[in-house]
């Protein structure tokens, strides 16, 4: 009797590595439009009179709209074709990076970026189900860790090219580089196969608009949560609202007569563990770019781009890293993978909080620590989700795994920015007391006359902003300064810079401190393979019954 030979392995052919070329093109340019606009905001938001709250929400109208539509997104894609909704999703990309252009009024910009959010819902869960469907089987692990690092160093890359433009053009240049590239993409998208759902069933209408309100509700509680407050009852009313709202989603998937993801999927304990896992890290490094871009720029000094720059050694890093961890999950173990990460980008966080670091190598030490532990377990999460997805549903799989992606970002950047917001609020109260002081002894020397009229209403403006947060104070330093009022300048930039390092320190422990409780949970939770075998049909099943 032989013994069976394993198969032989499958050769890459041109035709497959084009495919997870075009479809991690498609990803980077998405990925890096949710972090391009925070370099670019101090210059758009004069250009734009946009008022504190609208300045919020050019940045996260994106971040809203893609997180809703993604499981829709997915389920079309699955029902209709992954590859004609991708070049659907690039072209009202493009569109939507066009319209800034001829667009002055700061509400009809954050319109545009819900447009852009609109596109990007539709691509990214279509780059990872044609990767997952149109790759053999035996490199598939390969090519979604090649998709996942695209997906990690994205915001990074966001960065860095937006740091570049800026140095030598407006800020209208980010937006016709993500136009043209994503025209670009749409056309080399059109040569890549297609894949969908072989047997179809009825679209999920009633599921798709309940799905997306509970994320957009809950998200929008998440995003108000920094500025508001936890207990601000717009708040708590969203985030309890997108829970009940979830909980309604799931009971019309086990219910209901259509079914737009079978919710039964999570009790697989690979994807279950799967997707906490990727809310998990992207809870971290979202939460942690929230905080190191301020220190970089604000206390450090750096330029947009030589903030990018900086952060240039964890792309190195998690690349390196994600390759490592989904050979290791594929072929020794899921769990120690899984727990093994997040617990090393835990303790890379803890590290940032509790140690003075100064110097800019100590800092990237630690963000290192964290970017390995982050790639470790980046690859191996998606492929167990995406592997114990069945094929025709491998859209509504990828926008999960998305999904898991823009929560884990949405609460970390909340929790990271209530700590900041709560910590800076209370430290700041002697800095701006004593530079309102300090304007208003100026304001008196003109008393009775317009002039101090205007320097005393100047000392409560200036004491607000300075109260608000970091950059707000340090554009009141910048100005202070160009008045030769130096050292005032001198005096709210360091008190503001000091009541930012102390919070961001135990932001930093709270983010790290989630990950490692969170790790251990993983340890217990994860199973050891990465896919669960099928359940054997008992023997008088297994075979056809006559009719």
């Amino acid at each position: 009797m032989q013994t069976p030979t394993a198969a032989p392995a499958t050769r890459l052919d041109f035709a497959t590595v084009w495919l997870v070329g075009v479809a991690c093109a498609a990803l980077s340019i998405v990925v890096a439009a949710m972090a391009a606009l925070n370099t670019a905001l101090p210059e758009i938001a004069p250009n734009l009179q946009a008022s504190t709250i609208q300045m919020t929400w050019i940045i996260d109208g994106y971040t809203l709209v893609l997180a809703a539509l993604l499981l829709p997104a997915g389920a079309v894609g699955d029902r209709w074709g992954r590859r004609g909704v991708l070049v659907a999703g690039m072209v009202v990309f493009a569109v939507a990076s066009l319209l800034p252009l001829w667009v002055n009024d700061p509400t009809l910009f954050i319109a545009t970026r819900c447009l852009a959010g609109v596109g990007a819902a539709m691509v990214m869960p279509s780059t990872l189900s044609l990767i997952s469907s149109g790759v053999p089987e035996d490199k598939r692990p390969l090519a979604v860790s090649v998709w996942a690092g695209v997906a990690g160093i994205g915001a990074i890359a966001g960065f860095f090219v937006t740091g570049m433009l800026l140095e030598a053009f407006s800020w209208h240049s980010i937006f016709i580089t993500f136009a043209a590239s994503a025209t670009l993409l749409a056309v080399l998208s059109c040569t890549i196969p297609t894949s969908k759902d072989s047997t179809p069933k009825a679209f999920d209408l009633l599921g798709s608009v309940t799905s997306a309100l509970a994320v957009a509700v809950f998200v929008y509680g998440l995003i108000e949560a920094p500025q508001r407050g936890w207990l601000d009852p717009i708040v708590l009313a969203a985030l309890f609202g997108g829970v009940v709202l979830a909980a309604a989603f799931i009971w019309l998937q086990i219910n209901g007569s259509r079914q737009l993801i079978d919710v039964k999927l999570f009790l697989n304990r690979a994807f279950g563990s799967g997707a906490f896992s990727v809310t998990l890290q992207y809870l971290a490094s979202f939460g942690t770019f929230f905080l190191i871009l301020q220190r970089f720029q604000m206390v450090m000094g750096y330029s947009p781009l030589k903030s990018a720059v900086a952060l240039l050694p964890l792309v190195i890093v998690m690349l390196v890293s994600t390759l490592v961890g989904n050979w290791f999950a594929v072929h020794v173990n899921l769990r120690s993978t899984l727990a093994g990460g997040i617990l090393i980008a835990g303790v890379g966080l803890i590290s940032l909080g509790a140690f003075d670091n100064t110097e800019y190598w100590q800092v990237c030490g630690a963000l290192c620590v964290m970017a390995v532990g982050i790639g470790f377990a980046s690859a191996p999460a998606t492929t167990a989700i995406m592997m114990n997805t069945p094929e025709d549903n491998h859209g509504v799989g990828s926008a999960i795994n998305d999904t898991a992606r823009e929560l884990g970002a949405a609460i970390g950047i909340a929790l990271a920015g209530s700590i900041v917001a709560a910590g800076y609020s209370s430290r700041i109260v002697e800095t701006a007391d004593t530079a309102r002081e300090q304007v208003d002894r100026t304001a008196a020397a003109f008393a009775g006359t317009e002039q101090g009229q205007q320097i005393s209403a100047q000392a409560d403006q200036m004491h607000e902003y300075v109260s608000r947060s970091l950059p707000e104070a340090m554009a009141v330093s910048e100005q202070a300064a160009a008045q030769g009022q130096t050292g005032l300048a001198a005096q709210i930039a360091e008190g503001a810079q000091q009541a930012f390092l102390d919070p961001m320190a135990q932001a930093s422990l709270a983010l790290g401190a989630v990950l490692v409780a969170s790790g251990a949970l993983l340890a217990w939770w994860a199973p050891k393979a990465i896919t669960t075998e099928p359940v054997e049909q008992p023997e008088e099943l297994a075979e056809p019954v006559p009719v």
